[in-house]
């Protein structure tokens, strides 16, 4: 993350500290950083995939219905905050990098420079429990 912004940077340290699963993105959706509790849900670590591409991340982290049936990006809380600039929620499925198949919610949250920059987002996941 160097050559970022400092909202950014302080964004990364703050995600590093925290046990609950966090994303972070730029303006554009390209992934910055994700933490170890990510990494247990997406089952890789960030030091083997590092930054990535929307697109890329997108292939890897495959977002699915109940039925497995893909989900349309702009239906993803991240994608929404993305787009709105406002903070979003939501649940669907994930299939991870062991092959498990997770429900997971979402929350995500603009990440906001001063004066007014939009620097990008930040998105809060946890594996939900099927009953």
């Amino acid at each position: 993350m160097s050559g970022q912004p400092l909202e950014l940077i302080l964004a990364r340290q703050f995600a590093d500290s925290m046990g609950m699963a966090v994303f972070i993105v730029d303006p554009i959706g390209n992934l910055l950083f994700y933490n170890e509790g990510a990494e247990s849900i997406l089952g890789i670590r960030f030091a083997e995939t590092g930054s990535m591409a929307v697109e890329d991340w997108a292939s890897v982290f495959t977002p699915t219905d109940e039925h497995e049936n893909p989900l349309p990006p702009d239906g993803l809380p991240l994608v929404q905050t993305l787009s709105t600039h406002k903070p979003a929620h939501g649940s669907f499925y994930i299939f991870n990098n062991k092959g498990e198949k997770l429900l997971i919610t979402v929350t995500s949250f603009p990440i906001e420079g001063r004066p007014n920059r939009y620097l990008g987002a930040m998105a809060l996941f946890w594996k939900t429990v099927v009953t």
